[in-house]
């Protein structure tokens, strides 16, 4: 039979046929599959969901063996070459590229929600001077729950999508009163003359003008890097957007969450190890002897090799460009040439090639954000600004599917058997 696939069991000699769409078939078709009418019936067990789909989405396509990622059916190529951020957001939360119409009322509901509640700075100056930038961006992204009761009901529509373009429009403005709080700077209000990004780099890093006007280069350069970071499929912290949002948590609720998974090193923190591996090489001579040293276990290729990617990440195309452009305004990174090399070894080398190590997104933005002046704590915070986008798109496609239910894994206990309890005097 076409389009099925089928099972035998040879505990038992049944057969059994499973339907087959879009490559997948459904795990809850397994539960069929029983020794005794009493047993639970098959389950899949994916640590870490490896191959596991947990949904349907129309957002993001990959294909991780030719280097392809799409938002929407658009190459990441062509939106990094051509698109603002902007117009990449509303793409992701609409379906459609935006025309000029639809582009500016975009850009005017982002507008109108870019400002932060006083009491945010309050919230925010209470913090130790000290405090990691991310701990203060996903824990006020979270307070905003509480400044937003209507963002509770998310079976409407039109209320989903103002928390969607809120918070969109607020996070360039919490993530720079995180950074400037971290570095004891007072805040800098919204300049709406500005772009998104040129306005984010002038709540940074404004001082004493009375306009600030960001290098060109260096926004484009930031614009890009939010295009690139904007979506990325069910990654860890869209998994968790969506695990959180699928209990009906309001969206500040479940971008805290996402944030928090964002905030890992195996995540948004892995640009910074990439400088720290660059730092620790210390120059070009010794780029053969730290390759050596990886082959033999004793360590780490950072920015290389993907969980979905067994090809060059397009991303890191990209961004490669993107960095010859920002050191011509900035200087070049001296860390740089100690990248270019590794890079060079590494895809010369049977080793790494035939376990398709190449470099990935991470290898080349943390040189870029360095440049710019960020510190790397800084790093993750980025991150999340460009992500965002992709994880209210996410939220607002799980919220519209009809077929949703809350998240809830199985487990494979392997823990004691039934026992009895044993009074404290007898043990």
């Amino acid at each position: 039979m076409a389009d099925t696939l089928t099972i035998t069991d040879n505990r038992t000699g049944k057969h059994y046929e499973v339907p087959i769409a879009d490559d997948t078939i459904r795990a809850m078709d397994l539960r069929q599959i029983k020794v005794n009418p009493n047993d639970f019936g098959l389950m899949t067990y994916d640590p870490a969901f490896l191959n596991t789909a947990s949904c349907r989405s129309a957002i993001t396509y990959i294909d991780g063996a030719k280097g392809i990622l799409r938002y929407r059916g658009y190459p990441i190529e062509q939106l990094a070459e051509h698109a603002t951020f902007v117009e990449t957001a509303y793409l992701l939360l609409d379906g459609e590229l935006p025309n000029d119409a639809e582009l500016a009322a975009f850009k005017k509901d982002l507008s109108g929600h870019v400002m932060l509640h006083e009491n945010i700075k309050k919230f925010i100056e209470g913090f130790r001077y000290d405090a990691h930038p991310m701990g203060i961006f996903l824990s006020t992204v979270g307070a905003l729950s509480t400044f937003y009761a209507g963002a509770k009901d998310v079976d409407n529509q039109q209320s989903r999508r103002r928390q969607s373009v809120r918070l969109i429009a607020k996070v360039p403005s919490i993530a720079a009163y995180a950074y400037r709080h971290h570095v004891g700077k007072p805040y800098i209000y919204p300049d709406s003359e500005l772009s998104y990004t040129g306005n984010f780099l002038n709540q940074l890093f404004k001082r004493t003008e009375p306009i600030y006007r960001p290098n060109p280069v260096l926004e484009r350069a930031l614009d890009v890097l939010f295009i690139l970071h904007a979506d990325h499929e069910q990654n860890c912290s869209t998994s968790a957007m969506r695990g959180i949002g699928s209990s009906n948590a309001d969206p500040y609720a479940a971008m805290a969450g996402a944030a928090a998974a964002l905030s890992g090193p195996l995540h948004g923190g892995a640009n910074e190890a990439v400088l720290r591996m660059l730092t620790q090489i210390g120059s070009l001579d010794q780029v053969p002897a730290f390759v050596e040293s990886v082959k033999n276990g004793d360590g780490r290729l950072m920015g290389f090799g993907h969980r979905v990617y067994k090809s060059y990440d397009p991303r890191a195309t990209v961004i490669k460009e993107t960095a010859n452009q920002v050191f011509e305004v900035t200087g070049r990174n001296p860390l740089l040439d100690i990248a270019l090399e590794l890079e060079r070894i590494a895809l010369e080398d049977d080793y790494f090639v035939s376990r398709k190590l190449y470099p990935n997104v991470d290898f080349y933005s943390g040189l870029i954000y360095q440049a710019m002046g960020f510190d790397p704590a800084m790093f993750p915070v980025l991150f999340a600004i460009g992500r965002t986008a992709g994880w209210v798109a996410q939220w607002e496609e799980l919220l519209s599917d009809p077929t949703r239910k809350i998240a809830r894994p199985r487990q494979v206990y392997i823990g004691e058997a039934a026992r009895d309890y044993v009074p404290l005097s007898a043990r």
